[in-house]
């Protein structure tokens, strides 16, 4: 009859062969118990596993019921297992005093792995910004490995992104609700050293500042975090403009980076500066250098005192 749909459908050439039962025992053939020794770590995983209390809880759900969604891992060429999602419940087990975990064996290549590896782990309720930084650019690695679009680095302003190219949202932009810019402020994070990441991480110094510092090199920003230890006090982002302007220049020596961190900040807690040779001259001399301090504040409470009690004289 005409314009009558047909309802007739090709089977596929492996259900032509295979029962449904036997396409299940498939599936389920690639979840196994797998020894936790056989299992090793994703390399350079950037995502940090801490055996905080959410990890105790995890150890406590994991003895009563044991690992609910098996963690996904691939076979190496040695015959030992690469963890691509899963290292929180691995760790789990290992507290727990498990010898295995449950897991699915997949069919990956080592790009396609870090891929799923970035996008399992960003389901995470709380992520670092270090943690983010490394995600970034390996996932941006592998996808340039396999050829797939990587211009997200390539945007060196802000004020670039406008007009049509605002339009052009990433796949990763995409996935994780961030836009090109902040990706690319994420990856210039991994340039940073690990104390001054560590500070963005603490939320002492923010995406911004921590962007301009990453433009310098190691010797410069081992004396800015030299600089932080000493003033208490972290870098604004004007600040951190004007040490990578001097850095382009060639200007950006230890004293330059001194000068510009001793300026008073409003993040900045207040300072008392003692001469060193002044105060010593008023230290007997069994006083150390450690007991220095207790013998300051020590002697100031009694010249308080004094002032209080010739204050009392003079009001009689």
């Amino acid at each position: 009859m005409a314009g009558r749909k047909s309802d007739f459908t090709l089977t596929k050439l492996d259900d032509l062969f295979t029962t449904q039962a036997q396409r299940d025992e498939e599936q389920l053939s690639k979840i196994r118990d797998i020894p936790l020794e056989l299992i090793d770590d994703f390399p350079d995983h950037p995502f940090k596993v801490r055996d905080d209390e959410d990890m105790m809880q995890l150890v406590e759900s994991v003895k009563e019921r044991g690992v609910i969604t098996p963690a996904t891992v691939r076979q190496k060429e040695d015959g030992r297992y690469e963890l691509v999602s899963g290292h929180r419940r691995k760790r789990a087990c290992e507290l727990a005093g498990f010898e295995t975990l449950r897991s699915e064996i997949v069919d990956l290549n080592r790009d396609e792995a870090t891929i799923l590896m970035v996008e399992s782990n960003f389901q995470r309720s709380e992520i670092l910004p270090s943690e983010k930084a490394f995600a970034y650019k390996m996932r941006l690695e592998a996808m340039k490995r396999q050829g797939q679009r990587t211009d997200l680095t390539s945007t060196p302003l802000v004020e670039k992104l406008a007009g049509k190219d605002a339009l052009s949202v990433s796949r990763i932009g995409e996935e994780v609700g961030e836009s090109r810019e902040q990706i690319r402020r994420y990856i210039r994070l991994t340039n940073l050293v690990p104390e001054l990441l560590e500070f963005v991480d603490e939320g002492r110094i923010k995406m911004r500042p921590a962007v301009e510092l990453s433009y310098l090199d190691e010797d410069c920003q081992r004396d800015v975090v030299d600089e932080i230890d000493l003033n208490d006090a972290t870098p604004s982002h004007d600040q951190t403009i004007r040490m990578r302007k001097l850095f382009n220049e060639g200007n950006l020596t230890t004293e330059a980076i001194h000068a510009v961190m001793s300026e008073e900040k409003p993040n900045q807690k207040e300072k008392i500066v003692l001469r060193g040779d002044r105060v010593r001259q008023l230290i007997p001399k069994n006083i150390s250098v450690s007991q220095t301090e207790d013998f300051v504040c020590k002697a100031l409470e009694h010249y308080n005192k004094f002032l209080r009690n010739r204050a009392e004289r003079d009001s009689r």
